[in-house]
């Protein structure tokens, strides 16, 4: 009975303790309920591509996606990311085989300057698990090249250039409500080929993503949180080159209160990220 009663008063305690934390994250469902961790975890070890939709400077969300993929780990996984360009591809490997080190790696490709704190963890953690990572963004270059020309200039390109994106003519989704948010923003600054130069990223990863992803495997990929939610982008261009993919999606959002999913997040993705508004960033 006293132990009983002991018990009782330290779950007590315990549960004071944890209310007076400080979350600094909360996951949601879609539909916007409240969910853990672990019911993520689950429904991630189902899917056959993961897209991980981060902010960019949220040290959160590097975390889950190193917490993530150490979960998924197995040697079916497949990691990949936008952060690498996809004529980076031959360095990437030399680093994962072990024959260059991460300073070189960094020197000659094209890294963010937040890569050491954020990216670098993933991919070291592929090296150490035997797996591949796949850089699968379009070189920026002939991005650049799109939103200063357009998307017709990519057909000039030569045969060993155009290696380095999706088969052309690409698909754009020209009712996505993403790409329409885009081009309001870009008219003046590139105007409609904003949003093309967005697209061909998308198609180009998700062209990436398929080449190296097989039936029976998992590929979890990372990349702006812009970049699938509302199901659309690299989701949406992976539909129309494979229908049956098993896909689930992320989104990452920040919000003042955490507690609740604000309304105008329902349905961004099929889980949805929330940290604080003053969270720190990692650049």
């Amino acid at each position: 009975m006293k132990h009983s009663l002991f018990t009782l008063l330290l779950l007590f305690a315990f549960s004071l303790s944890a209310k007076g934390q400080k979350p600094a994250y909360q996951i949601y469902q879609g539909n916007g309920k409240a969910i853990n961790y672990h019911k993520l975890l689950k429904k991630a070890k189902k899917a056959d591509i993961i897209l991980f939709g981060e902010l960019h400077d949220n040290p959160i969300n590097h975390w889950l996606q190193l917490e993530l993929s150490q979960d998924l780990m197995s040697d079916q996984l497949i990691m990949g990311a936008e952060m690498m360009e996809a004529d980076n591809q031959v360095v990437i490997d030399e680093y994962l085989m072990g024959w260059i080190s991460s300073k070189k790696l960094i020197a000659e490709s094209k890294t963010w300057p937040n890569f050491t704190t954020d990216y670098l963890p993933l991919m070291e953690l592929a090296q150490s698990s035997d797996i591949p990572f796949i850089a699968t963004n379009i070189p920026r270059r002939y991005a650049s090249i799109v939103y200063s020309h357009g998307l017709d200039t990519l057909n000039h390109l030569s045969p060993s250039a155009l290696a380095w994106i999706a088969p052309l003519p690409i698909v754009l989704d020209t009712a996505a409500a993403s790409y329409k948010e885009m081009l309001s923003m870009g008219l003046g600054h590139g105007g409609e080929n904003l949003p093309k130069s967005q697209a061909i990223k998308d198609a180009t990863m998700a062209h990436f993503i398929l080449k190296n992803w097989h039936e029976g495997e998992q590929f979890i990929h990372f990349h702006g949180t812009f970049h699938c939610k509302w199901h659309e982008g690299i989701a949406w261009q992976l539909l129309q080159m494979n229908p049956d993919l098993n896909i689930l999606t992320i989104a990452s959002h920040l919000q003042d209160d955490i507690q609740r999913l604000d309304s105008s997040q329902i349905d961004m993705a099929d889980f949805v990220i929330v940290t604080p508004s003053n969270m720190t960033s990692t650049r």
